[in-house]
């Protein structure tokens, strides 16, 4: 079997980088990814936010060169979790635990970025803890 994306869009915000208890650097960001075709009713393409999370060294250079509406690629496995709300009411939450993220594009300043090439993250599931 087979569970492999690739999305590609711009932040919605800022990453968030963290480091677990076991001192691995994780960070979560959100890309905001057009849809091909224009909504019958309004004209415009729809949108889609799709989470992202990556870990380690990958996830602490998302963090340093990653910026709200910068545009990036990101390469890996898609997640689908569901929880319980306070509610009661089961909820259906999707994420791409990335491998790979390349940064598209140009910085705010209009200049090419000096590498669009990001260094893979740590292979997933590998030595994790069992830690999203």
């Amino acid at each position: 079997m087979l569970n492999r994306i690739i999305i590609i869009g711009r932040l919605t915000r800022d990453p968030e980088l963290r480091y677990t208890a076991n001192d691995r650097a994780v960070a979560n960001f959100t890309l905001a990814v057009e849809r091909k075709f224009k909504n019958k009713e309004t004209g415009e393409r729809d949108v889609d936010f799709i989470k992202v999370t990556v870990w380690q060294k990958l996830a602490e250079n998302c963090a340093e060169y990653l910026k709200k509406g910068r545009m990036a690629a990101a390469e890996g496995q898609l997640y689908i979790n569901k929880d319980k709300g306070k509610d009661g009411k089961i909820y259906t939450n999707a994420f791409v635990n990335a491998s790979n993220v390349r940064f598209l594009g140009f910085d705010s300043d209009g200049d090419k970025e000096k590498s669009s090439n990001v260094i893979p993250g740590e292979k997933f599931g590998e030595d994790l803890d069992g830690e999203f």
